[in-house]
């Protein structure tokens, strides 16, 4: 999935939450208005899309209070001392959280900001299949048809 197909994604959840994106893009970002295509080019392009993501209106917009969240957890791998003293290896596997917290938000904005790809952290909000472009593309052979007087 391309940076511009992400943010696309990410922009139609929050505007169906109720989030402005017109209205945000002209005022935050001091652009004139084209659409919709040509705003979320300008967003990907020299990392941009930041002011967006961690915009106050969009965040409470995308992660709106209230509402069933839910999102998959990676898995973990960690050391820590142990009870008798010793330093071992925790795994935890992943699995998927769900919350209703009125200011989930502000925490996902938190966490959003310690995290090395705030993209990367967006992208386990959206509920669509995995990225495609890191698949190995798969020939398909073309089939000979004949024609119905064969």
């Amino acid at each position: 999935m391309t940076r511009f197909q992400l943010l696309q994604l990410l922009i139609g959840q929050a505007r169906a939450n109720g989030f402005e994106f017109r209205k945000w893009y002209t005022s935050h970002l001091g652009l004139p208005w084209q659409h919709s295509h040509h705003a979320i080019e300008m967003l990907s392009a020299e990392k941009r899309y930041y002011v967006l993501l961690f915009s106050h209106e969009f965040a409470s917009s995308f992660w709106k209070g209230g509402e069933l969240m839910t999102f998959q957890v990676p898995s973990q791998t960690f050391q820590r001392r142990m009870a008798d003293g010793t330093v071992g290896t925790v795994k935890r596997k992943a699995y998927t959280r769900r919350n209703t917290r009125e200011d989930a938000w502000r925490y996902h904005l938190r966490e959003m900001a310690v995290s090395e790809e705030p993209l990367r952290y967006m992208r386990r909000f959206l509920r669509v299949e995995d990225e495609l472009e890191d698949e190995p593309k798969i020939s398909v052979p073309k089939h000979e048809t004949k024609g119905a007087g064969d």
